[in-house]
């Protein structure tokens, strides 16, 4: 199996639409009361590596893990960089698959400070 050792993604914080007439090309946020699981992205950006020159082809490659395992996934510029969108209900099955394929999942979290 093809691994991608060092490769780091974090989710974005957004929910994702098809931007209308540009269905897996094009996004855009979709405003926080107005989420629909059923056309509802997300987007994983890579973190690991800056040079966009090598970010496409490793997102490119991440999709591919994703379509071995028939969940749909495109690759699409979002704030600048290439990010790889999954629809919501196969977040899961693509996180999965993705950290076994050597990806490093960065998660967000929040912190209480008891002190």
């Amino acid at each position: 199996m093809n691994t991608l050792q060092l490769s780091i993604v974090h989710r974005l914080p957004h929910s994702y639409r098809w931007l209308a007439g540009f269905a897996g090309s094009r996004v855009e946020p979709i405003p926080q009361n107005g989420q629909s699981a059923e056309n509802c992205l997300i987007g994983l950006k890579l973190l690991s590596d800056n040079n966009s020159d090598s970010a496409w082809p490793t997102m490119h490659k991440l999709s591919l893990a994703l379509r071995d395992i028939e969940v749909d996934s495109a690759v699409v510029e979002c704030e600048g960089q290439p990010c790889l969108f999954v629809n919501r209900q196969d977040e899961q099955t693509a996180t999965c698959r993705l950290k076994n394929f050597g990806v490093a999942i960065a998660e967000s979290f929040s912190s209480a400070n008891p002190f």
